[in-house]
């Protein structure tokens, strides 16, 4: 890991993952010694939240279903009141490699967001029809608003620096695609510096898809509501304090 992140965070939303958390949670302990690993539990209805205990993760368990937005939220906020100097996104289902996660760091010392883009030369993730349409229009048009190339605005693999950190502590969106083509759109238009690093994905360990063939498609237009709805908000409600 990058010597000037000592205090990582990797906060891992599960929902329902009592099949693959446990494993996760070893793995990244055995790649990253130096990170400390949050599970929030996002009202598993199975032994989610004890899994994970066993395996040596701390655990913030949710009364009900919030979404991957709002159990992110809770991280961002454990790793501002906790000093933490950056958060790292991982999935519960073991589709994020940690051997990843020292890229995104060593790409922090340039940025304050950056994602692990699954179509940028590593591994062989590929999606098709609508949610490739989408995917593409949606980087395109990011990309201008962040000012730098964007292949893959989707990706749950993302790594956040301080700033990003006392951003998204207060504004990390909850709704559908908001924590991640929301979440984008407001580190842009707070003047935060994204960048992408390439990632391999894998297949997952277990538990059940979040997306089925009826979500994806609906996938585009979804999308574009997401990215409609993060534009129309005005830009100062995202402000915190002066550090930003």
């Amino acid at each position: 890991m990058s010597p000037d992140h000592p205090r990582t965070l990797i906060v891992m939303p599960a929902f329902n993952e009592e099949e693959s958390v446990g494993d996760v949670v070893r793995e990244v302990h055995a790649k990253l010694p130096g990170a400390t690993v949050l599970v929030v539990d996002d009202g598993s209805r199975d032994a989610t939240s004890t899994v994970a205990r066993e395996a040596g993760a701390l655990v913030a368990t949710l009364p009900y279903n919030l979404g991957v937005g709002g159990a992110m939220r809770v991280g961002f906020r454990y790793a501002l009141e906790h000093g933490f100097d950056a958060v790292v996104q991982v999935d519960s289902d073991g589709q994020h490699d940690p051997d990843g996660v020292p890229a995104l760091l060593r790409e922090l010392e340039h940025a304050d967001l950056v994602l692990g883009a699954r179509f940028a030369g590593e591994g062989d993730y590929r999606v098709r029809g609508p949610r490739q349409w989408a995917m593409k229009v949606l980087a395109l048009v990011l990309s201008r608003t962040s000012r730098t190339k964007l292949t893959d605005t989707t990706s749950g693999f993302r790594a956040s620096g301080p700033r990003a950190i006392r951003l998204f502590a207060q504004h990390y969106p909850a709704e559908y695609l908001g924590d991640t083509i929301e979440a984008l759109v407001i580190a842009s238009r707070s003047g935060l510096v994204v960048r992408q690093v390439p990632v391999a994905m894998r297949v997952r360990a277990g538990g059940v898809p979040s997306h089925n063939p009826f979500k994806a498609a609906a996938y585009l237009s979804r999308a574009a509501l997401a990215l409609v709805v993060a534009f129309i908000r005005p830009r100062s409600t995202y402000r915190v304090g002066s550090a930003l």
